[in-house]
């Protein structure tokens, strides 16, 4: 009985760590992909079927070659073996006679004339329909022949002896390629876009906004929580209401004061409107509250003034709270796209952060999604580290607000 319940859960472990596993990859396999496209060459993303990891075909050099020429793979006496495609695009037809349908020869097209010239081809009706008849040495001898089919084909040769030659079809042969990557993709991307200007202005209204709204809301929060002054729970009501409003009915009277104040165009624009926010001074408010009173009273005993209390006291006190606000606004003020794309034209490049900066590289490099994914990977990466690294303290953070006291 001990082993068939020790047997039953580890059965039960174990497929609840494999289900995980599986949505685990079903998640990750996105990122995963844009990441190893970013490393491919153009023609390898548009490759069908689609492959994860970036791969490329391999050259070789041959003594009368000006450039060097693709491996592929050829079957020659029943054994795959790399030969290099030196010509492509060769015609090649499949002939027969016309009371001998059944015997074919295989000819280049450049091997055979037509019977009776260019402009007097003689003609001939095999099974109700009109062939054009061709002369050409098949079978140690000069048939006439007519024109079953035809093909493009190209001449493989070996390396190490050139005058071994194969026809075959290039489009069915399969290329000798190896595992390979592309780091200078996002070099190209930078030089392409301007995306060190981009990246620069990205992180600079990003740091000023997440710590003008840590500070902001900090004191917000501290003010509501724990000074007394006519109106407070009122004030409090009404700044939370606040966040209901939709940004779509502030975008209009937002740009007018822009405008206004001729911030229009600038870095500033991006930074100033965003400092205050009601969740930030809501999420400190709620944090602060939890901190016992008793904390606040012995330090104002000791002569500690608020804004010594404050720092000292209760933002040591309140590093999760401020953690998944940090990563809260990181994220939004890296990822914001729609009040830059309003308040920065488009052709002021200096000004241009990352996401309006994808956004002119996806049409600039269409034909090299390649390039377009190492952008955006360029732009996912620092977000999704400040996510691992803030984690712990927003799983805290998220954890103690359900604790009463």
């Amino acid at each position: 009985m001990f082993k068939s319940y020790r047997l039953t859960t580890a059965l039960r472990h174990t497929s609840i760590y494999v289900v995980l596993t599986l949505f685990a990859f079903i998640m990750i396999f996105p990122f995963l992909f844009m990441l190893t496209t970013s490393f491919k060459e153009p023609k390898d993303t548009f490759r069908y079927p689609p492959r994860l990891l970036p791969r490329d075909g391999l050259t070789t050099t041959l003594p009368d070659a000006e450039e060097p020429l693709p491996l592929y793979y050829v079957e020659v006496d029943g054994a795959q073996r790399e030969y290099v495609l030196v010509e492509s695009n060769i015609r090649v037809g499949t002939y027969a006679a016309p009371d001998d349908l059944a015997t074919t020869y295989e000819l280049l097209v450049a091997d055979v004339t037509p019977r009776g010239g260019f402009t007097n081809q003689e003609e001939v009706t095999v099974n109700g329909e009109p062939y054009k008849l061709w002369e050409a040495e098949a079978g140690g001898q000069t048939r006439t022949l007519i024109q079953l089919s035809q093909t493009a084909l190209g001449r493989f040769v070996d390396p190490e002896d050139p005058t071994q030659t194969v026809l075959q079809n290039v489009r069915l042969s399969q290329p000798v390629e190896r595992l390979t990557a592309h780091p200078e993709n996002y070099s190209e991307v930078v030089s392409l876009q301007g995306m060190d200007r981009s990246l620069t202005n990205t992180i600079l209204v990003t740091v000023a906004v997440v710590f003008g709204q840590l500070a902001t809301s900090v004191a917000g929060g501290y003010a509501f929580a724990r000074l007394r002054f006519p109106g407070r729970d009122r004030l409090f009501v009404v700044y939370l209401g606040t966040i209901m409003i939709p940004f779509v009915v502030l975008i209009t009277p937002l740009y007018q004061l822009m405008v206004a104040i001729g911030w229009v165009d600038r870095l500033v624009s991006l930074i100033l409107p965003w400092i205050f926010t009601a969740y930030g001074t809501f999420l400190m408010r709620q944090f602060f509250i939890t901190i016992p009173k008793e904390i606040e009273e012995a330090a104002l005993i000791d002569g500690a003034s608020r804004l010594q209390i404050l720092w000292r006291i209760f933002l040591p006190a309140s590093t999760p709270a401020l953690a998944t606000l940090m990563t809260f606004t990181f994220l939004y003020a890296w990822n914001s796209f729609f009040w830059p794309l309003v308040v920065i034209n488009t052709g002021n490049v200096e000004n241009h952060v990352l996401t309006l900066s994808l956004n002119v590289l996806r049409g600039r490099a269409a034909d090299s999604p390649n390039l377009v994914l190492a952008g955006a990977a360029i732009a996912i990466l620092p977000p999704m580290l400040i996510f691992v690294l803030g984690q712990r303290f927003f799983v805290e953070s998220a954890t103690s607000s359900g604790v009463k006291g």
